[in-house]
């Protein structure tokens, strides 16, 4: 058992996780490719208190296949690119945290880094990036610089695609490196900016980089001078052993899909031991559960809200992670339950925006604070790695005072 506060991110994806949202009466499907959209979502998630977002992204359209696009017509295709929605909704918030997804298999390192660099400033200091591979052969075919074997991971593994899934989380790795090390390329104190003596840099706390790795060579410095985090946040989801790894060599918070509260510590020992397999130093992984809420006034309810969002997509729907049909104050007692397991926070995915956001924010977030789990107002001045017990990291390449 714990009292320690807990954390609470939210994973926004067009009008929601579960594919039939857009449908529901609560859904703003003609306003999907609006900024008032965005912001109004991201202003509700900021009245509840809530950490940080996390906005959905990928290189091609959703889909139900792993081969390609499909044919469905019933379902949302098409969304806005997640950094830029980030961007847009930063100066139109004041605390809460924006961890766009960005797919390092087919994106340079240099353009992430300086892209979510970007995001730290306009968000004064609450900007991320989650790193997602991408397995899926059309998306190979959209950049053109190689070619993928169609993955199915509901499949048997063979060696080949294990091989290539190994390759892919080791270049993404070798991406946030290269990002974090773009980001130490500037000191802290290297922009001066004083009229008076015409200097507006100091030459010499500006760092070449020079990564070579098997995926990548990168020069650097940056164009962006130092975040206001120093190191914005990272973000991994992950789901078995190589997922586990990666997170270990370069997120700072894992996102874990345990099934029950029973189930939380096998996964938390999962990530333990990643961290010890990789050699993991300075400050663990602060590990989240990942699940869909479908939340209404009875558990009753809010099950048959689950089964009518179903029925509309013609079957039973399946994902990553459990989703749990229930009521705000039972969601907030399961959650304290897995928290005492070894959990830090969760991040929870609306199956129906429109419904499950509010829900999330009028329901479950007063009954964490009536259980002494959770804020009641944002603590001022403090950056989003400040409000996950993260230290701001000194740059690799600071010359000692």
């Amino acid at each position: 058992m714990t009292d320690a506060p807990l954390h609470l991110a939210v994973a926004l994806d067009g009008t929601g996780f579960h594919p039939a949202s857009w449908r529901d009466p609560s859904a703003r499907p003609t306003e999907l490719s609006t900024p008032r959209y965005w912001a109004d979502l991201a202003r509700t998630a900021e009245r509840g208190l809530v950490d940080f977002l996390t906005i959905e992204d990928s290189l091609s359209l959703q889909t139900t296949t792993w081969s390609g696009p499909d044919d469905r017509v019933d379902q949302v295709r098409g969304r806005l690119d997640a950094l830029s929605i980030a961007s847009f909704v930063a100066p139109l918030t004041e605390h809460i945290g924006l961890v766009p997804t960005i797919t390092p298999t087919h994106a340079e390192p240099f353009h992430i880094a300086s892209g979510v660099s970007t995001l730290d400033y306009v968000s004064r200091g609450r900007g991320g990036w989650r790193p997602q591979i991408s397995t899926r052969r059309a998306e190979a075919a959209h950049v053109g610089r190689r070619q993928f074997p169609v993955i199915d991971p509901t499949a048997p593994a063979t060696p080949e695609t294990t091989a290539l899934v190994g390759d892919l989380f080791e270049e993404a790795a070798d991406a946030v490196e290269v990002a974090r090390r773009l980001w130490d390329s500037w000191e802290d104190d290297a922009v001066i900016r004083d009229q008076a003596t015409g200097r507006f840099v100091d030459r010499d706390k500006l760092h070449y980089v020079d990564f070579e790795g098997r995926f990548f060579s990168v020069k650097g410095p940056s164009i962006v001078p130092r975040p206001p985090q120093g190191q914005p946040l990272v973000v991994s989801l992950a789901h078995s052993r190589v997922p586990f790894e990666f997170a270990a060599r370069a997120a700072d918070v894992v996102l874990v899909t345990p099934r029950d509260a029973d189930d939380v510590a096998r996964w938390v020992d999962g990530v333990r031991t990643a961290e010890r397999t990789v050699g993991r130093t300075g400050e663990p992984l602060r590990i989240f559960g990942d699940v869909v809420v479908v939340l209404d006034d009875t558990v009753e309810a809010a099950r048959a809200r689950r089964a009518a969002l179903d029925d509309a997509d013609g079957g039973r729907w399946k994902t990553d992670c459990q989703v749990l049909a229930t009521t705000p104050d039972a969601l907030a007692d399961e959650l304290l339950a897995w928290a005492d397991h070894g959990l830090v926070g969760f991040r929870l995915r609306p199956a129906v925006i429109g419904r499950d956001l509010d829900a999330i924010v009028d329901g479950v977030v007063p009954a964490l604070q009536r259980a002494g789990r959770f804020r009641t107002a944002y603590e001022p001045g403090l950056l989003l790695r400040e409000r996950l017990g993260l230290a701001r990291p000194v740059s690799r390449y600071a010359t000692a005072p």
